[in-house]
């Protein structure tokens, strides 16, 4: 039995994260911390964890072997430090963290812990981006020249982030102050589909975004477009909201002997190498690698005893911060940027 803690109840994603974690046999929490009472002890209750007062309280605490921090973005970095002196495995929701600076010092404290460290980047599991994975390396696509990546929702139209009094556990409302964010609708989703990007076609030189607002809901950005070039040459655009009514193309890559598009969670493919594949009817699941637990139960099976399983790195994981910190200062400054 491994026995965890948990540090930050604010994120939305903490809703299915309770629920992996109530499905294990093979893992206990202990604690649970949130500056906000009420929050906490909802939480502790549903994991049948004991709420603790002070978060220094899991750092000197034997027992507990790993961490998940699932608080405003604006937290992580005191509490991955924290934990990471303890040297206790980590797991802390995306995006690491507001901007390179903090997300970099971050993934110093980590890699010099040596402990298991993952992050939320569930997407790379899909059995359809794998796939595509595996085309790249073959080299099906030629030359790549353009690439996209979106990944939007309804949030804001739906207004799933509102204040709710009534409902303290299920408050989000942080994650439209930027101050505790970061980031608007465009970081908030668009680091999902960015880090898709970077994992298949690179690291970037130079990129830009234009942002936008839908609703003027929440008072940040509700959508936002960008333009990236990265070191290969490649060009990419990015597309994220809270503000769609419907996202059918999630990835495209347009390369000059091969072609793929997702659409609707169907993965559309040609390549001149293998006539199998001529782009007119989806790829057939069964071509398809296996797909990948989700990024949480990835860490949950590493924490456990699993060995070599693909785990984001954290520097890769601040990589991604300092790449949306470009992008937003090139959306206020209307300039290309480079990643620091």
């Amino acid at each position: 039995m491994t026995t965890i803690a948990v540090l930050g109840v604010s994120h939305i994603h903490i809703t299915g994260f309770t629920k992996m974690l109530q499905a294990r046999s093979d893992i206990k929490v202990k604690s649970v911390w949130d500056p906000n009472p009420v929050r906490a002890k909802f939480w502790a209750e549903q994991l049948n964890a004991t709420v603790v007062a002070d978060e220094k309280t899991v750092y000197s605490d034997a027992e507990v072997q790993a961490v998940v921090i699932c608080s405003e973005t604006n937290r992580h970095a005191e509490l991955v430090e924290g934990v990471a002196a303890a040297k206790k495995h980590l797991f802390v929701e995306k995006p690491l963290g507001m901007a390179a600076a903090d997300a970099y010092r971050m993934a110093d404290a980590i890699e010099k812990a040596g402990v298991i460290f993952q992050t939320g980047y569930f997407q790379r599991g899909a059995a359809n981006v794998q796939f595509l994975k595996q085309q790249i390396d073959k080299g099906a696509f030629g030359k790549i020249t353009r690439v996209r990546g979106s990944n939007c929702h309804s949030g804001a139209l739906g207004g799933w982030f509102d204040a709710k009094p009534d409902d303290v556990p299920h408050e989000w409302l942080w994650m439209t102050d930027t101050k505790q964010s970061g980031v608007g609708a465009f970081g908030d989703l668009g680091t999902h589909s960015l880090d898709i990007l970077i994992w298949l076609f690179g690291e970037i030189d130079t990129a830009t975004a234009q942002l936008d607002n839908g609703t003027n809901r929440y008072g940040c950005d509700e959508a936002g477009e960008g333009l990236i070039r990265f070191k290969s040459g490649i060009i990419g655009t990015l597309a994220a909201s809270w503000v769609d009514t419907t996202d059918p193309l999630s990835y495209q890559i347009t390369g000059t002997e091969g072609h793929a598009a997702i659409i609707k969670g169907q993965l559309f493919f040609s390549t001149k190498h293998d006539a199998k594949y001529d782009g007119k009817q989806p790829v057939d699941p069964a071509d398809m690698p296996k797909g990948l637990p989700h990024a949480f139960e990835l860490f949950l099976d590493a924490i456990t005893g699993k060995k070599d399983l693909p785990l984001v790195k954290p520097r890769d994981a601040a990589y991604r911060s300092a790449v949306m910190e470009a992008m937003y200062e090139g959306a206020r400054t209307n300039a290309w940027v480079k990643p620091k």
